[in-house]
């Protein structure tokens, strides 16, 4: 089914702000219309998949159990709106971790494509279709590394209009 579309949404800075780290769920806060906006592209069809760099696990800050509980969480509250993400993709890796696995797979880090490859590769996608979220440079070079189109958001943008102009390109 080549039909499938995916949003590739960065997660701070996009779903909630950016203060840094955010790995607990008191420090997660949701920015304006997100719920809507993810509410939106489950019902356009799209597929919404997480792509997150998390240094933070390999700089030793927090565990990857601790960010698994924020994923989880944030899933339930999208529920509650009837939507979901279809999926968190995140790069827990800093190269000068002192846990060698945190050291490896730096070809899941953002710019780089691993995190979009492996979500195209478990699902037959319509590249063309789809599109990337982000709200940094390293977001708008991934996307022209994997040649998708690419929006940039900041603080105050309303995501839910954003989705909505990038699902009628």
């Amino acid at each position: 089914m080549k039909d499938r579309k995916i949003a590739f949404l960065d997660r701070d800075g996009v779903l909630n702000y950016d203060y840094g780290y955010v790995h607990k769920i008191k420090d997660f806060k949701w920015k304006k219309n997100v719920k809507k906006a993810i509410k939106y592209l489950n019902d356009n069809n799209y597929l919404v998949v997480i792509v997150s760099n998390q240094s933070g696990i390999g700089r030793g800050y927090y565990k990857e159990a601790d960010l698994k509980k924020l994923h989880s969480w944030i899933q339930v509250e999208l529920k509650k709106k009837d939507a979901k993400i279809d999926k968190f993709y995140f790069a827990p890796y800093y190269k000068f971790s002192t846990t060698k696995k945190y050291r490896l797979e730096k070809s899941l880090r953002k710019p780089n494509i691993g995190m979009i490859r492996l979500a195209l590769r478990k699902w037959n996608v319509n590249k063309k279709r789809s599109f990337i979220i982000g709200d940094k440079l390293i977001d708008k070079k991934l996307a022209n590394n994997v040649k998708m189109n690419f929006a940039k958001v900041n603080k105050n943008s309303d995501l839910l209009k954003v989705i909505k102009k990038m699902c009628h390109i």
